[in-house]
């Protein structure tokens, strides 16, 4: 079996007495989806964060692409192809969808932010910019107040900055927060076709954008992995079953 895109083991972080972390060890491969569910307080929130470089772990190590990461900064794992999509939306809202994107450009070429109003004239990291919309489906409102958006179009223009980083991996929170049924339906038949262009790591409560979506889904629980496996696998599971997913199984 090929090496995995991103590893986490023995993972532990502990907020006095809280133990948010505990010894936690999964892989996300290449081509899949690997998602990670458990009621509110599991730690989903503090696992994505020392994943990504903005928590560093009590002890374990984070691997990304076979290398040690877990003393790297946000940026640093950015650089290497780590992208991450918010719960709650990063985006500047007052700008133009293409402008958000040239923004994710700017930074995945490592320039200064201060540059940014030069980007707008810069081929390159136009074309950049302007490939992502066309792979989310924006491309034709491109010029468009982002905050004219619908909340599904939001979730994809995330997307599509962090598709300026020409990702290795994608780590996204809660990408079907807020979506109503029919949205929810759209970016869960977008994410399917992007497994194809990097693997992801989902932290999910949409139960059903997870059981049509993931490869594999691991169950978090007060900070410990309870189980990982198949959907067929987890859902069958007695603990699960007890600890989170109840009749929804």
């Amino acid at each position: 079996m090929a090496d995995p895109i991103l590893a986490t083991h023995g993972l532990s972080k502990a907020f006095g007495a809280l133990q948010a972390s505990d010894a936690i060890s999964l892989d996300l491969r290449a081509g899949e989806i690997h998602a990670v569910i458990g009621p509110n307080g599991a730690g989903k929130s503090t696992l994505i964060a020392q994943i990504c470089g903005s928590l560093t772990p009590d002890a374990g190590l984070v691997e990304f692409l076979g290398r040690d990461v877990t003393r790297e900064s946000t940026q640093a794992r950015a650089a290497r192809g780590l992208a991450r999509t918010f719960q709650t939306s990063a985006l500047a809202m007052e700008d133009t969808v293409l402008q958000n994107a040239l923004l994710g450009a700017l930074g995945a070429s490592g320039r200064p932010w201060r540059f940014f109003s030069r980007a707008t004239h810069d081929a390159a990291l136009r074309d950049r910019a302007e490939a992502a919309l066309e792979a989310v489906g924006l491309a034709d409102l491109s010029e468009l107040r982002t905050a004219e958006l619908s909340h599904g179009q939001r979730r994809q223009l995330e997307v599509a900055v962090a598709l300026t980083l020409e990702p290795k991996a994608f780590v996204m929170d809660e990408p079907m927060a807020g979506l109503g049924q029919e949205g929810s339906k759209r970016l869960t038949g977008f994410l399917d076709g992007l497994r194809a262009q990097a693997p992801i790591l989902l932290v999910e409560h949409d139960m059903d954008a997870v059981f049509a979506l993931a490869d594999r889904i691991s169950v978090l629980v007060y900070g410990k992995v309870i189980a990982t496996g198949s959907v067929a696998e987890v859902r069958r599971d007695p603990l699960v079953r007890d600890a989170y997913l109840g009749d929804d199984a």
